[in-house]
C-alpha cells in the first residue's frame, strides 16, 4: 500500500488545512479510477512529506462527495490550505499530476 492518506468526514479538512493537498474521488467499482489507482500510489511515494496525497471513497464517503460537487469520478481536487484552487475530471497521466502539484507546493 501507498503513502496516501484515507480521507473520511472525521479527518477531510484536517488533513488538507495546511499545505498542498491532492484528493482523488473514487470509487471500487469504477474503471477509470482503478487506472488511476498505481499512479496516486507513486505520487504518495514521490510527494511523501511535500504534499497531501488522499483519497475518498465516494461509496464510503457520499456526504464529502456532495459537498465538494462530485458529479463523476475520478475527480482529482487540488487543494492548498483548505482551499480549492484546480480541479481535473477523468484519469490524468502522472505527469500532468505531478506538475500541477509542483506548480502548487
Amino acid at each position: 500500500m501507498g503513502k496516501y492518506i484515507e480521507l473520511t468526514q472525521e479527518n477531510f479538512e484536517s488533513t488538507v488545512a495546511n499545505g498542498v493537498s491532492l484528493v482523488d474521488f473514487w470509487a471500487p467499482w469504477c474503471g477509470p479510477c482503478r487506472m488511476l489507482a498505481p499512479v496516486i500510489e507513486e505520487l504518495g511515494e514521490e510527494f511523501d512529506g511535500k504534499a497531501n496525497i488522499c483519497k475518498v471513497n465516494t461509496d464510503e464517503q457520499q456526504d464529502l462527495a456532495v459537498k465538494y460537487g462530485i458529479k463523476s469520478i475520478p475527480t482529482i481536487i487540488f487543494m492548498k490550505d483548505g482551499e480549492i484552487v484546480d480541479q481535473m475530471v477523468g484519469a490524468s497521466s502522472k505527469q500532468a499530476l505531478s506538475e500541477k502539484l509542483n506548480s502548487l507546493a
